[in-house]
């Protein structure tokens, strides 16, 4: 029995991978990223998050009472990070659309605030609304980790998007330093 359910699981999730398309902006059952500019070349892995439908429709809380729909924020995303359908408390695409419909709609009402309420909130509702991985205590601090750790680069420059930035200004930061200490 648990050969079956495993087997159906990874079939669900190949799946849906066979259908992300990053050209297209397509992530179906995923948490996309994308740095926002300064706050990720400062802390780069802090940045923008979204969540997609079924079909890979981002949906992201972009301000004040608006969540956005296919026009990130900050950009097309630049990471990713696939969820597994099949972990959804109700299963199946229904409760995952579902899900972050109703998170999406709540968000429509709420104000943004980039420490407390924002698009890493907007995301762990959708997340605690679905009981993903049976849990309801999905937040933006435990989202920001997972997605540090689980998200992969939509190509090498996402990566540079995401990381240069930084690393040039730790390059200038180490040789001013080291040319103060050289004097």
């Amino acid at each position: 029995m648990a050969d079956v359910v495993e087997k159906d699981t990874m079939k669900n999730y190949h799946i849906a991978s066979e259908k992300i398309n990053p050209e297209a902006g397509r992530y179906p059952y995923c948490i996309v990223w994308t740095p926002i500019p300064v706050l990720s070349w400062l802390l780069p892995f802090i940045g923008h998050m979204g969540i997609c439908t079924s079909t890979g429709v981002i949906r992201d809380f972009a301000g004040p009472y608006f969540v956005s729909e296919d026009n990130m924020a900050f950009g097309r995303p630049t990471k990713y990070w696939m969820l597994d359908v099949s972990k959804v408390y109700a299963s199946g695409s229904n409760a995952w659309d579902t899900a972050v419909h109703d998170a999406s709609e709540e968000y429509k009402h709420r104000m943004h605030n980039l420490c407390c309420d924002n698009c890493h909130s907007h995301v762990a509702m959708a997340l605690n609304l679905m009981r993903y991985e049976n849990s309801t205590s999905w937040n933006m601090v435990k989202l920001c980790l997972l997605a540090l750790i689980h998200g992969k680069h939509v190509s090498c420059a996402g990566f540079l998007k995401t990381w240069l930035p930084f690393l040039m200004l730790m390059g200038i930061i180490l040789t001013v330093a080291l040319a103060l200490n050289l004097r």
